[in-house]
């Protein structure tokens, strides 16, 4: 008696290369990541990736539609029932304990950044920045200048987390007061 696997379809592989592709250009960029170690993560073929994506762009910008979309449903998740200030501060707690728990999301959003040279991948990640912005306001209903303070705060955030400069003890309560902590 022989073991048999079952064949994936075309569908699963893809979410399974774009999760090994999110995690190898979180770590290493458009320019450094590699197709070849996506596809030794995943267990397939190089040339497969590419038949699925194209190009090893398409591929890093399928990872930022991920990413953004990730975290857009994040958003949305921990805002439920709620508005305003309670709606923003939901987002936040639940944001900052990803950057907490899970780099992944946070590295890749700062590579798609570092990549906007390119105007492909700059496009791609003004759109869904866009969005972002757009349905946090319908999820919380604050001003436009109250987003603009809240994605301020993320972005600095996000930069605290990059260089480990996270509040972690009483001694770094400016950190706190920076960000806006409890």
């Amino acid at each position: 008696m022989t073991a048999t696997t079952q064949r994936k379809s075309a569908e699963e592989r893809r979410e399974e290369i774009l999760e090994a592709a999110l995690v190898e250009f979180a770590a290493h960029g458009l320019d450094g990541g590699s197709t070849e170690a996506i596809a030794k993560a995943v267990g397939i073929s190089q040339p497969y990736v590419f038949r699925l994506f194209g190009t090893k762009k398409e591929l890093f910008t399928a990872t930022i539609e991920r990413c953004m979309s990730g975290t857009l449903e994040m958003f949305r998740t921990a805002s439920a029932d709620l508005k305003g200030e309670e709606a923003l501060r939901a987002i936040g707690d639940a944001y900052v304990e990803r950057l907490a728990t899970d780099p992944t999301y946070l590295h890749s959003q700062m590579q798609a950044y570092a990549a906007c040279s390119d105007e492909d991948v700059r496009r791609k990640v003004k759109l869904r920045w866009d969005r972002l912005m757009k349905v946090t306001g319908e999820i919380s209903g604050a001003s436009a200048d109250e987003l603009t303070k809240f994605f301020a705060r993320g972005m600095l955030m996000n930069v605290f987390a990059s260089i480990r400069l996270v509040p972690e003890k009483a001694a770094d309560k400016w950190g706190h007061q920076v960000l806006g902590l409890r």
